[in-house]
């Protein structure tokens, strides 16, 4: 009786194990569905560009990881920034439009407070570009600056010894003005860049390139006069521009969201020690903090 009592208690906690090993795999099998988008049934991936660009590394890795993420099917470029550096404005542009060209997913840019200069640049990649009543956008122009501390090192009796392989390599220097020659140069370095700014709104807007000349000047617009003037197609909240997005993507007007998880910085990473790239680029971020060289910005100031 004892062992006939034994017996059925061992199939029992055999069968038991098993119920709980099949929920297990179960779940296992739906996350792994989830994944690659079968089970989740499809999401849109909102990517952000905030703040002053100094690099697009960190841009470029989290729309790359969206990119292969096939449960993804459409794309919002959140984009509060007042512009940049060109090259990083330049290569996040490129990043969007790759995905834009190369992929049926829809890529839309979505613009908040401030989606000027650089970043208006990098909106101008994505299929289309949204922002509200009251966004500062515009600002499709270029920027050199750099100070001239000649007069400073004359009054504090110091001075500044320059040795150079010709004529224009210390051109924007603490130690002397520019010269004629030195101002042509750059000039024509700020027009070329400026120009390259002007092609890009141009294709990407489907506008006549001399109608973006005479709105190309510096100035900024309200995304009102945005969209009245062709650089944006509508007016919408980041919300309805996700459910754009969603419909677009063939998931309804509430489709599931993913964002990237905000970098934070940890004990763990301060004990591992923090690489000499993310220094770099958590520097970059502090105005005060930036490079005295001179650089040419898409920048808004």
């Amino acid at each position: 009786m004892n062992v006939a009592y034994d017996k059925r208690n061992t199939v029992i906690v055999l069968l038991a194990l098993l119920g709980i090993f099949g929920v297990g795999a179960a779940l296992s099998f739906g996350w792994l569905l989830a994944g690659a988008g079968w089970f989740a049934g499809g999401r849109v991936a909102v990517v952000p560009l905030r703040g002053t660009i100094v690099e697009e590394s960190g841009f470029t890795r989290v729309l790359k990881s969206f990119r292969e993420d096939r449960s993804v099917r459409g794309f919002v470029i959140e984009i509060e920034s007042p512009g940049g550096t060109v090259g990083a404005s330049q290569a996040i542009f490129e990043a969007i439009r790759d995905l834009r060209e190369d992929d049926d997913r829809p890529v839309l840019a979505w613009m908040g407070d401030v989606g000027a200069s650089g970043g208006y640049y990098a909106a101008v990649g994505a299929d289309s570009v949204y922002a509200l009543p009251g966004t500062i956008t515009g600002s499709i122009g270029v920027i050199m600056e750099f100070p001239n501390a000649e007069e400073f090192f004359r009054k504090v009796g110091l001075s500044w010894e320059v040795v150079t392989s010709g004529p224009h390599k210390d051109m924007g220097g603490l130690a002397r003005p520019l010269s004629p020659a030195d101002r042509e140069i750059l000039e024509t370095l700020v027009r070329d860049v400026h120009e390259q700014f002007v092609d890009v709104v141009a294709e990407g807007r489907g506008m006549d390139r001399t109608t973006v000349l005479q709105l190309a000047d510096g100035r900024v617009y309200t995304g009102r006069q945005a969209r009245d003037l062709g650089l944006v197609d509508r007016l919408m909240t980041l919300d309805e521009t996700i459910a754009h997005a969603g419909r677009l993507a063939g998931l309804g007007s509430n489709p599931s969201v993913v964002r990237p998880r905000e970098p934070r910085v940890g004990l763990f990473d301060l004990l591992r020690g923090v690489s000499l790239g993310e220094a770099q680029g958590w520097l970059q971020t502090l105005p005060s903090l930036r490079p005295a060289a001179p650089r040419l910005l898409y920048e808004w100031r």
